[in-house]
Order: structure tokens, then sequence, then C-alpha cells
């Protein structure tokens, strides 16, 4: 089992352009891992992790509702958005400016075989990392990602979760609000859930900003103690 994953920061870089590179790292292991099976033979399979920022945009799950986007293209257009019908899991959500967005790109032959297991983890590496803020966060029943208030009429989500995984290869990820102009999720029944508020680290801790490199750092480290990889 190779347990090592490369890395990139890829800064801020257009949806299509990384959905494209993301389907390429996919394609080239799930490639590998048939290859491997046909000759029989035990080639270590790659595993990758992506963080990016993307320009503003919408995108929708397979399983997603089209009328939880509530803008028209023109409307789209004006505020300087794209969309995407993606092939991930989960309904419509949003990315842009001020939000981290990762996406880990493993064969989970090298880690465990269990998507369940893997949601749950991509959680627990984001709620540790909001405990280091004083930020205490959890699950929603039934509902994939990391919420503040679970439980109490001030339920809100602070990041949104959703994968794809063939050959028990995976790809897209989470985007964990960080200092994001909430103002955009406005235009969307985020995840189709009605009734529930969004929310943002800078917003939580009452601060302008904050530093999203040290975020990542955060992310990373609890990341590699649940997966017990390390990055190259």
């Amino acid at each position: 089992m190779n347990k090592n994953i490369i890395f990139q920061d890829l800064g801020v870089k257009d949806y299509k352009t990384v959905w494209d590179y993301q389907e390429l790292l996919f394609n080239q292991i799930v490639t590998s891992k048939i290859q491997n099976r046909k000759e029989e033979v035990q080639v270590a399979t790659s595993n990758h992790f992506l963080f990016v920022t993307h320009p503003h945009v919408y995108t929708l799950g397979k399983s997603g509702d089209l009328s939880n986007l509530l803008l028209s293209e023109k409307q789209l257009e004006s505020k300087g958005a794209t969309f995407y019908k993606i092939n991930r899991g989960g309904d419509i959500t949003y990315h842009g400016p001020g939000q981290i967005v990762g996406y880990p790109i493993l064969d989970l032959e090298n880690f465990f075989t269990d998507i369940h297991k893997y949601l749950r983890l991509l959680e627990e590496a984001i709620i540790a990392t909001l405990s280091e803020y004083g930020i205490e966060s959890g699950r929603s029943e039934g509902e994939t990602g990391v919420w503040l208030g679970v439980g109490t009429p001030f339920a809100r989500k602070i990041c949104a979760m959703g994968v794809r995984a063939s050959r028990w290869v995976t790809m897209h990820g989470f985007a964990l609000n960080v200092n994001v102009d909430l103002g955009f999720f406005d235009n969307i029944i985020p995840c189709g859930i009605r009734g529930k508020a969004v929310t943002a680290l800078n917003v939580e801790l009452g601060v302008a900003t904050v530093d999203e490199d040290e975020v990542k750092s955060k992310i990373l480290k609890h990341f590699a103690v649940l997966f017990e990889c390390t990055y190259m």
C-alpha cells in the first residue's frame, strides 16, 4: 500500500481547468489499477491532494435539482459567475475567493475500502482544524459536511462536501468557507437544504480575515494523522 500523497497548491484556478486536471489524475490511477489486474502485478498507484481557490462558480451534483440555482444565465454573467453540472454526489454549492477547496484524489485501496469512513475522516480533518480556532463544529445526521450549532435553530454549514468514487479512486472533495463573501450563497439553496444558514470562519471569529495559508497547514496536518499518510 502506498500512503504517500503528492500535494499541490494550485492557487487561483478556473473550475473547469481543475476539473479536467482531476479527471486526468483520476483516470491515470484507474488505468493503472486495471493494468495491474490484467497483468497480475502489484505496481503502486499514486495518491494526490490538491488545494485550490476558484473564481465565482456554482456546481450542481449529479443528483442535484437545478431549481436550487436561483439565478438565470444572464444574472450569472452579471455576477461574473459560471455554472457547471458535475459528476460528484450532492446538490448545488458555490465556490469562490476566500474559500479553501480540497480535492483528494486517492486510491482508497492504499488506505481502506470504505467510502463512509472516507467521508467521515474528511469531516474530521475539518472539525479538528476548526477546533484549533476555538470553534466547536460537528456533523448533521443525514447531511454530509461540517456544521455549527447542530440541533439548534442557528444551525449553519461551514464546509460542504461532495465526492465521486470509482474502483475505490476518489475525486472532488470539500470546500471550507474561510473569508468567503456569504452573499453569493443567497443565489442558491445550498446543498438543496432549505432553512439552513451558511457561515465562514472569519464571521465566527469576528475578524476581517483569517490567514488562509495557516488554515491549509492545519488541514494538512490533521489529514496526515487521520489517513496515516506523508506528503511528497
